[in-house]
């Protein structure tokens, strides 16, 4: 039996040319995996045939959409991560996913290593090829783009000649990831942040600037999962989908951004993320409601960090098992209703609903009748301000 690659295969340019350039350059016959995470308008059966068309010796579809979205979109969500405050970690997350199939089909079918279509310059290259060395580290990783110079240029000119069946073309350069999650769009005229995106990049969100009547909805969480929506119960993945479509009308989670690649150069990526988005912010403002007041600062600094080891590739990592673990003990009174209006590209809550929340209105109240002490006040302050009372007179006494 000849020897064998599995490549993580999406369908576009890069792997469809990468699965002629990897049988050249390596002489192994080519396994083309795809993964299904919800990449909305692709028909996985055409994705499947597609890879067979372009050469591969077997092409296999794996449906992972609720596991995308109970293990890996969740998680996301109760760390409400936001990779530079505003990026919800689209592609990062599908990462792992898709590599810890990759990893398992190679090792069923005696494959000694993988591939993927990365670039050199890119974040994806880590993600994958740390997440495979984390769980299979016999298994060799290739990246024809990377490893066998196989420029966009070239793969355009490679798929024309070859006749491949793809849709990339010079008039149309655009590097397209999407999943349930989000979509991401790069290259083209976008690598020059001056040039402002057209409404043609968009397809999960429609145009904010369209006058439209405001959507609301309700949706309730327990220990941080969303699991209703007006009162109907959904799975996670049908939350995401239901939101993705009334968030994404009023154009919700438009995002361009520069950001900072893991290989220490910025790139210009737009990315479309509306039940990230709107999501997050229903999730947030919950938790503001039920987290003690430390654990609520602490936590915003390890959100940061856990998005940071995940958009760098370390989801199965030691650190951002060990975050999970503490994120995971803050939901389980993250419990209750969000009431949130979406409208005009944004997602605004509007009410919060708790039966463990730890807000008191007696507490609260600024009526007559409150419950508060406002006579335990002025001790509690001549307390909390004693070290910079001392510090002062020392610094004043010192000049």
């Amino acid at each position: 039996m000849a020897e064998r690659v599995v490549l993580a295969y999406s369908g576009g340019l890069d792997t469809s040319v990468g699965i002629g350039w990897l049988k050249d350059a390596t002489g192994k016959e080519v396994v083309a995996l795809a993964v299904d995470v919800g990449q909305e308008g692709e028909d996985m059966d055409v994705i499947r045939q597609r890879a067979l068309d372009c050469g591969a010796v077997e092409s296999i579809v794996i449906d992972a959409k609720d596991e995308f979205a109970n293990d890996y979109i969740v998680p996301t969500l109760k760390a409400n991560a936001l990779y530079q405050k505003r990026y919800p970690l689209v592609s990062a997350i599908s990462r792992p996913l898709i590599a810890k199939y990759l990893a398992s089909t190679a090792i069923e079918l005696g494959a000694d290593s993988v591939a993927h279509g990365c670039t050199g310059k890119g974040n994806d290259q880590v993600r994958f090829e740390a997440a495979v060395a984390a769980l299979a580290p016999e298994l060799t990783s290739l990246a024809p783009v990377r490893d066998f110079e196989l420029t966009r240029d070239k793969a355009i000119e490679y798929a024309a000649k070859h006749d491949l069946p793809i849709a990339q073309s010079k008039k149309s350069p655009y590097s397209i990831d999407q999943n349930v999650w989000g979509r991401a769009v790069e290259t083209g005229f976008l690598e020059d942040p001056w040039n402002a995106p057209i409404e043609d990049l968009y397809t999960y969100t429609q145009d904010p600037s369209v006058t439209r009547a405001p959507t609301e909805v309700v949706i309730s969480f327990e220990q941080g999962v969303p699991v209703a929506i007006d009162g109907k119960k959904v799975s996670p993945l049908q939350m995401i989908q239901l939101m993705n479509r009334l968030a994404g009308d009023q154009g919700v989670g438009r995002i361009d951004i520069v950001e900072d690649r893991l290989v220490g150069i910025k790139s210009r990526e737009i990315y479309e993320a509306p039940a990230g988005i709107a999501l997050i912010a229903a999730h947030e403002e919950l938790e503001n409601m039920t987290l003690e007041r430390d654990v609520a600062r602490y936590k915003r600094g390890v959100e940061s960090k856990w998005a940071e080891l995940v958009y760098d590739g370390l989801w199965f990592s030691g650190l951002k098992k060990s975050l999970d673990v503490f994120i995971e003990d803050t939901q389980k009174y993250v419990t209750g209703d969000i009431r949130l209006k979406m409208h005009a590209g944004t997602a605004v809550v509007t009410g919060r609903s708790s039966t463990t929340s730890l807000y008191d209105f007696n507490l609260a109240t600024y009526d007559t009748g409150d419950s508060f002490d406002q006579t335990m006040a002025k001790g509690f302050i001549e307390l909390w301000s004693l070290p910079s009372k001392v510090a002062a007179r020392r610094d004043a006494a010192a000049k």
